[in-house]
């Protein structure tokens, strides 16, 4: 869809101010050329000494009641035609957030967030700007425009309009060549504003990495160098802007030289008055607006084109993951994977090959192998994070990919690798998923979790700010934060993707015994690297290479002296040496 369709759309939907503010600019428009002509016949009336005193005051006060209906013409049609133009761009905003929102994780590998936060930002900005001040600059700008040609014509005298007229094709071409380079350079103006962005996001967020590694000034050249990037090519843009000037003041100037040439010798021939002579020098003065406002208009609709040229795609693209389940009711059950093999996109070897796994409802199911062998994947496909390619996933019999997305994951409390925290208090993080959580469930969650201790001894308590990305806590915390978190949500299926990495050993067996008591009912997977994580699960499976090559419970695996044998002897005799 082009920007002048997303316009119209919008215009048709948001009609009545639009029809208001025509109306009223209409008004303007029409006191604006009467003033020039009641000026020139109070110039005439003037000359033939026939207008005075109160008669002269008279008219002087209709000229002025008509600039003060101009002022308050024009203060109506802003705020109602910025006030829609303002809903567009909340429109936008509205959509790109759903839309951002909907999507998986393949679409975000090809993405990069401050990129999406320009798009957020500066492009909906210059959408904005053409709905409301291209469309108010162009209808005022072609309404003056008509009128003082129809009034210089028919008014005055055809011959001396036609003589004015005559430079303006040539203004006419200069425009067209200058707007499409206006188009370019906006164009690039925002792809490196995007990029400016996109650096200043990184940098910030991983801050105490670039600290740790000596990257200050590396990355304060970087930050310049996109910086002036960002501005050599905004003022290319600007450039191209500041030409419109130029070529309405040329031909103004040649318009007012051959009408000052023309009207001359038309009034010592005694065919035009001096007062006519007047209207016509204030009506061609009148059309510095028009000129300037087309050059604005075409400014600002190139700078909209080419913001919707990068935002339109996103808002067009399909969800990674179509959410087209019609079951809404879901009923724990029995979790099947039917021979399930995966790839990613930009990876030619299958992740996950071959899995078949059944898991009863309320067990436990235990997920361990190297790393990069898929268990994690595993969930993410369950979570329906990417759509399923080969195989089947059922719960209850129903394959996941039939479940609304909404359902589904409401079913579901996942931990995972990297918990997310926000910048609020670690009561509202926990609360997240139940905001009307009293104090006391998610003091309980937290016990669960093994983190009310912690929490306690934080400046406010439960009250205290996490700070962004939950920087105010240790990685362990935030892991047991984000579990309590799962916990107060008390879904039929917790998923814990790698959730006790970041605890010591005996944490991690406070928080596994206080879980065999919390998971009673529930059906529970482990993605763990400690063995002891998953020692107690009712079933177990080793993935290498994304194919399943043990399973069984933790006292076969050990008797199977396979590979989870012999990481469970090297973790046994590790843990060990730590305790010496």
């Amino acid at each position: 869809m082009s920007l002048y369709r997303l316009l119209a759309g919008f215009i048709r939907q948001h009609w009545r101010p639009y029809f208001f503010s025509a109306v009223m600019l209409f008004a303007v428009a029409l006191l604006s050329v009467l003033i020039p002509r009641r000026v020139g016949h109070i110039i005439d009336e003037l000359v033939a000494h026939r207008l005075g005193g109160t008669a002269l005051l008279e008219q002087l006060a209709i000229v002025l009641a008509m600039g003060v209906a101009i002022y308050f013409l024009r203060v109506g049609w802003r705020l109602q035609l910025f006030a829609a133009a303002y809903r567009l761009g909340v429109s936008l905003r509205t959509r790109l957030y759903e839309k951002l929102a909907t999507q998986g994780p393949g679409f975000y590998h090809g993405q990069r967030t401050g990129d999406l936060m320009a798009r957020a930002t500066n492009d909906i900005d210059a959408i904005e700007m053409a709905a409301g001040e291209a469309m108010l600059a162009g209808f005022d700008g072609s309404m003056t425009l008509i009128l003082v040609v129809a009034m210089m014509t028919i008014g005055i005298d055809w011959r001396l309009a036609l003589v004015a007229l005559l430079p303006f094709p040539l203004m006419a071409l200069a425009f067209w060549r200058i707007s499409d380079h206006i188009h370019h350079a906006w164009h690039d103006s925002l792809g490196r504003f995007s990029k400016l962005n996109d650096h200043v996001q990184e940098t910030l967020t991983g801050v105490r990495t670039m600290r740790a590694l000596g990257l200050q000034a590396r990355n304060s050249k970087e930050l310049s160098r996109l910086a002036g990037d960002a501005a050599a090519s905004s003022l290319t843009a600007q450039r191209w802007e500041a030409a419109f000037e130029p070529s309405v003041g040329l031909t103004l100037t040649t318009s007012a030289v051959t009408v000052l040439a023309m009207g001359g010798y038309l009034v010592w021939q005694g065919e035009l008055t001096i007062g006519a002579l007047t209207s016509f020098s204030m009506y061609l003065g009148q059309l510095i607006w028009p000129m300037f406002a087309a050059g604005w208009v075409l400014s600002l609709l190139e700078r909209g084109k080419a913001a919707w040229g990068r935002l339109g795609p996103i808002l067009e693209t399909p969800p990674s993951v179509p959410d087209d389940g019609v079951t809404d009711a879901l009923q724990p059950g029995a979790l099947v994977f039917s021979n399930l093999s995966f790839n990613y996109p930009e990876q030619g070897a299958p992740v996950v090959s071959g899995v078949n796994l059944t898991l009863e409802a309320g067990k436990t199911l235990g997920l361990v192998g190297p790393t990069g062998s898929g268990k994690s994947t595993l969930l993410r496909l369950l979570l329906r994070q990417y759509p399923l390619q080969l195989g089947d996933i059922r719960w209850d019999g129903v394959s996941v990919a039939e479940y609304k997305l909404d359902t589904l994951r409401n079913a579901i409390s996942w931990v995972p690798q990297e918990p997310f925290l926000f910048s609020a208090s670690v009561a509202d993080n926990i609360a997240l998923v139940k905001p009307d959580a009293t104090r006391e469930e998610i003091e309980r969650v937290a016990t669960l979790a093994a983190v009310h201790q912690d929490i306690l001894r934080l400046p406010q308590g439960y009250d205290t700010p996490v700070g962004e990305k939950g920087v105010a806590l240790s990685g362990g915390q935030r892991q047991r934060v984000a579990i309590a978190r799962a916990l107060l949500a008390d879904a039929p299926l917790l998923l814990l993707d790698d959730a006790l990495s970041a605890v010591d050993t005996q944490t991690e067996a406070q928080i596994l015994s206080h879980l065999q008591e919390a998971r009673r009912g529930r059906t529970v997977i482990i993605v763990s690297h400690r063995l002891s994580a998953v020692a107690d699960a009712d079933h177990i499976a080793v993935l290498r290479h994304g194919r399943i090559t043990e399973s069984g419970t933790h006292n076969d695996l050990v008797d199977a002296d396979g590979w989870y044998a012999s990481q469970w002897r090297y973790q046994q005799l590790e843990a060990s040496l730590d305790e010496l």
